[in-house]
């Protein structure tokens, strides 16, 4: 019966120890190609109800302990189709869903959802502006708004590596 008690007690403590590691989500993806894919065409919804994708996200993000991540940007913009290509690498959106409630915003020429960011205290002033946030709405990057505003200049690995150091703010 010991044995048994002592075998149950070391599992638990085992799973304990692993829950961080778990809700921290996959590691940071290593050794990205330095070329830029293709840009996405329409990474940008300009029919979806940006707001309510928000508000969706953070009610998620309370659920799952995840951060949110909210990318705003526009079809018309080269560098947020190069940002949206390199979100949908295979091994980037395993790590960025494992870690992230992520939200893409139309913004067109600076004229819709710019509410938004102003909840977040931010004004865009240039796209691809993205914002790491906390499940309670703690802006994690107001440093960095402007950061990846010319992503075609940027590797792939170059722009991991900057969200991911957002993101290890928030631990």
């Amino acid at each position: 019966m010991r044995t048994l008690k002592s075998a149950v007690l070391a599992a638990f403590l085992l799973a304990g120890a692993a829950m961080p590691v778990m809700a921290a989500g996959l590691a940071k993806p290593l050794d990205l190609p330095a070329q830029q894919p293709a840009p996405d065409p329409h990474p940008y919804d300009t029919a979806a109800n940006a707001q309510a994708q928000v508000d969706a996200a953070f009610v998620e993000a309370k659920r799952t302990g995840k951060k949110v991540l909210i990318d705003f940007g526009a079809n018309w913009c080269p560098d947020c189709r190069l940002l949206a290509s390199v979100f949908e690498m295979p091994q980037v959106k395993a790590w960025k869903d494992s870690h992230f409630e992520a939200v893409s915003v139309n913004v067109d020429r600076f004229n819709v959802n710019m509410d938004i960011p102003a909840r977040f205290g931010v004004k865009v002033k240039a796209i691809p502006t993205v914002l790491i946030l906390t499940p309670d709405g703690k802006l994690l990057n107001a440093d960095g708004t402007l950061a990846l505003g010319n992503a075609r200049t940027m590797s792939p690995q170059a722009a991991v590596d900057l969200i991911a150091s957002w993101d290890a703010r928030g631990t």
